[in-house]
């Protein structure tokens, strides 16, 4: 299956079970991808977190009660799965800037698209910070020490995450010389009790490159990248700039290649060629599995 029919298999499985209590492991097994997957693809092609789409589905569902039953906001509320009428009210008037008593009475008829307008920004960026092509490489197994912090799908704190990571290196032992700099998404597959929600938090693990996990203090954690087939993308630039970067990499190339997805983790790369968060000329590599 490529990853137009997977985000079109997750998209009608959410349609046909918006009533029910979607959970991520049912929506991903049936996309045939990891949430994490399935997820970038929706942030980077729909604009927003499956948790988001499945929330603004349900309140455009509510929305449709609203103006053409007479059914009570209590009862829409609980048919569209939200825990209370207070959760749906504000959740709808976050959505639709007006409450669903309003709404009702002024019989408002609105349309929320969730649509990335393709602009002359993200053009620049393609054009000039990122390897539209990547390369195809094989890797050997890369043991990596460093710490891991909880992070939203489209994080912007970064900078702030590195600036706790390196103070930590001067401590770390069996750090490889001038060893290489990781940032490892790790799959949330091992959460499946989560439910979908567009706030949900994914673990990021920054590391270095080390040569054994012997004598490690117990605030630092372990991961072993995998050996095998890795595409590389190239992020030019500052690091301001590289949630656009992801968004190409999960909404067009990904939907286009012929490479099928393995479920290794994802990850950063920030070797010799990167300078610093902010300098233009500073280079990070973007590594994601394939088969």
């Amino acid at each position: 299956m490529d990853y137009k029919q997977a985000l079109e298999q997750a998209v009608i499985y959410i349609e046909n079970h918006l009533h029910e209590d979607i959970k991520v492991e049912e929506v991903s097994r049936f996309a045939g991808y990891s949430y994490y997957h399935l997820n970038r693809q929706f942030i980077a092609v729909l604009g927003e977190s499956v948790g988001g789409y499945i929330k603004k589905r349900r309140l455009a569902k509510a929305a449709q009660k609203l103006l053409y039953t007479n059914d009570s906001i209590i009862s829409i509320a609980l048919e569209n799965s939200f825990e209370s009428p207070e959760a749906f009210s504000r959740a709808f008037k976050s959505r639709y800037k007006i409450s669903p008593l309003q709404y009702r009475r002024q019989r408002i008829l609105t349309f929320v698209s969730s649509k990335k307008r393709l602009d002359e920004e993200i053009w620049e960026h393609l054009l000039h910070h990122v390897t539209v092509h990547p390369r195809i490489v094989e890797l050997s197994e890369i043991k990596v020490a460093g710490i891991r912090q909880e992070v939203q799908p489209h994080h912007q704190d970064l900078k702030k995450l590195w600036e706790l990571f390196f103070p930590l290196l001067e401590s770390l032992p069996n750090k490889k010389l001038n060893g290489r700099k990781f940032g490892i998404y790790e799959s949330l597959e091992e959460n499946l009790h989560f439910k979908i929600n567009e706030d949900m938090l994914l673990n990021e693990c920054f590391g270095i490159e080390v040569t054994s996990f012997d004598d490690l203090p117990e605030h630092y954690v372990t991961k072993v990248i995998p050996s095998g087939r890795y595409v590389v993308f190239t992020h030019r630039g500052s690091l301001e700039t590289l949630s656009q970067t992801i968004d190409y990499i999960w909404g067009t190339w990904m939907l286009s290649t012929k490479e099928e997805l393995d479920n290794r983790d994802p990850f950063e790369l920030y070797g010799e060629k990167f300078l610093g968060y902010d300098h233009p000329d500073s280079e990070v590599e973007i590594y994601i599995a394939i088969r």
